[in-house]
């Protein structure tokens, strides 16, 4: 018999995108063709998509660890990196995709509905695609950025029309054996139903499923026994059938109060009050259990539930059964409102929306929020001075040097934006339309030095050489004595 599972943890990691690549077009006598380096490949993503033919999530609970493709990186010639391969994981109809908190992330219900539940990195920018009037040999890449990794909790909730609610050994899995094609596994103890078990019963013309479930007992909303695993698969059932064992001998125990002790336990789980209900009387094959359900009949009329005296074993009574079942699941389709095709919501962004948001925090830094932002620092290589200073420019494009300027910020304050904290110094970067120099370097970020330069040291060294005027006079004022003396000897 194949285990059923019917809630799994996942532990997802989305594909890295690849990086880009720094590369300058090089051939004989033509040193310098330019940049050509290419883009990284994007990550792949993980989605789940609904497949009729997978009715457990078994898969999952051996494979928890799903880890999608890395993107490749790009090379130089303008060659792209491959994307990453996308994973489809094939999940049950009705499965529940919640985070580890119990945030519902996504409810699967029809065949071929599909959710992202992780996205992959995008790939990292070549030089090539960098190059700009101002910027045309640019000396380096952006990097790949880091696909999603979370982890999520797949519930199955079982989708059925009818829902067959009754305690262990009450003959569910008998009554659904013998109304459908279903085969559940039958024995005479109790909790022998593990696993849910659906079966299509077919009417006249009226077609519906019939979900078999665990045996409920006292508590069960609080997690005894199956509890909750039972409770979880009637949530989505538009009707539910009460099926009472009318030969049981435990002490205590009657058509009354297992009705009573039912409704209990679904009053305390939630959200099943509107649920139109019926009682099969089963067993009555039994002589004592058939003049049990005789004396109950009529208390259960008279509390507004419609009863059925059945036996699953001489299949007595489930032709009524089987027809009071369909009008319910007719009446609950009608009163449903109908299925519209899904629509394509379109949020556009606000006229005043920038794309990110500053707030200051309680020690005097300020962090800055935003998709656009936090990938661009993502993709930043903060081993690269020309690749910091873009960053830069482009921030200060989309507005966060002034924003940070109007929040109060100081030059040398602590500013956040995603996993990188930076020393605010507005005035490297204010240039918007700086002009780079040479390449993989950044003028503004070179540190001052308290040596001259090689070109001062130059001009002073032809300084000291050069005489001035009032020098070369003096020179001339000091030789005159000698020339007189020499006139003396000649005399």
């Amino acid at each position: 018999m194949t285990t059923f599972v019917d809630r799994v943890v996942l532990h997802l990691q989305a594909g890295d995108g690849g990086h880009g690549c720094v590369s300058i077009h090089r051939e004989k006598f033509k040193p310098f063709g330019g940049p050509d380096g290419g883009n990284g490949g994007h990550g792949g993503s993980v989605t789940l998509v609904v497949d009729p033919q997978v009715h457990t999530l078994l898969d999952f609970r051996f494979h928890p660890h799903v880890k999608a493709d890395n993107g490749k990186g790009g090379a130089g010639s303008k060659r792209d990196g491959a994307n990453g391969r996308d994973l489809m994981l094939k999940v049950p109809n009705g499965t529940v995709v919640q985070t580890p908190d119990g945030e519902v992330l996504a409810d699967m219900v029809g065949a071929g509905t599909a959710f992202e539940v992780a996205r992959g990195g995008r790939g990292g920018r070549g030089n090539a695609s960098l190059a700009n009037a101002r910027r045309k040999a640019p000396g380096f890449a952006e990097l790949g950025e880091p696909g999603d990794q979370l982890d999520v909790v797949l519930e199955l909730k079982s989708v059925a029309d009818v829902g067959l609610v009754g305690f262990p050994s009450a003959g569910k899995s008998s009554l659904i054996s013998v109304i459908s094609a279903a085969k559940p596994k039958i024995a005479d103890y109790p909790f022998t139903t593990l696993v849910p078990n659906l079966g299509v019963v077919r009417v006249d013309n009226h077609t519906f499923t019939v979900a078999d479930v665990p045996g409920l007992i006292p508590g069960a909303a609080t997690g005894k026994g199956l509890g909750l695993e039972f409770l979880r698969h009637i949530e989505r059932c538009a009707v539910l059938v009460h099926v009472i064992d009318t030969a049981t001998l435990e002490p205590g125990r009657d058509p009354l109060a297992d009705i009573d002790t039912l409704e209990a336990e679904l009053a305390e789980y939630g959200g099943l009050t509107d649920r139109p209900r019926m009682v099969a009387l089963n067993k009555i094959d039994v002589p004592d259990g058939r003049d049990l359900a005789e004396i109950v009949r009529a208390d259960l009329e008279a509390r507004g539930l419609r009863a059925f005296e059945v036996s699953a074993a001489t299949r007595e009574g489930l032709k009524e059964l089987m027809f009071a079942m369909a009008e319910l699941v007719e009446q609950a389709r009608n009163a449903a409102p109908p299925t519209e095709p899904t629509r394509i919501v379109i949020r556009p962004k606000a006229v005043d929306d920038a794309g990110f948001t500053i707030e200051a925090d309680p020690d005097g830094s300020f962090t800055v929020r935003g998709a656009q932002p936090e990938r661009w620092v993502r993709q930043t290589n903060f081993d690269n001075d020309e690749a910091i200073g873009y960053l830069a420019d482009r921030l200060a494009r989309l507005g966060v040097e002034d924003k940070l300027a109007k929040a109060g910020a100081n030059p040398g304050d602590l500013v956040r934006i995603g996993l990188r904290d930076f020393d605010w110094q507005p005035t490297l970067y204010a240039g918007v339309d700086f002009v780079p120099g040479n390449r993989g370097t950044d003028v503004r970020l070179e540190e001052k030095s308290s040596r001259a330069s090689a070109s001062d040291r130059l001009a002073a060294r032809k300084a000291r050489r050069v005489r001035s005027a009032d020098e070369v006079g003096a020179d001339a004022a000091d030789d005159e004595p000698a020339d007189d003396f020499d006139d003396d000897l000649d005399d």
